[in-house]
């Protein structure tokens, strides 16, 4: 399975660390200098979650970023899926 968030649609992004040497002027030092840039990926926080949809009466598992989860809370969990387009309204 994907590493995407199914109600955000947030997914890794390219980034890149970037490593520093030495001690900073205003410390006392003579200045920091990069001595590397590395390629890395910053990833969503997912968490994969049954969450109660009162309004089906059941269990839907579904793979979210925990920022997600915050939508859920605040809007409703029948709402949020709806919009999103994991559940359908019949």
């Amino acid at each position: 399975m994907s590493c995407k968030c199914s109600i955000t649609q947030s997914v890794p992004v390219r980034g890149s660390k970037i490593h520093r040497r030495g001690l900073a002027k205003k410390k006392g030092g003579i200045g920091m200098h990069i001595t590397a840039v590395t390629a890395r990926y910053f990833t969503p926080n997912l968490k994969t979650k049954r969450v109660w949809v009162s309004e089906l009466n059941k269990f839907v598992t579904v793979k979210l970023t925990t920022r997600a989860l915050k939508t859920i809370s605040k809007r409703g969990a029948y709402a949020t899926l709806l919009k999103a387009g994991i559940i359908s309204s019949n």
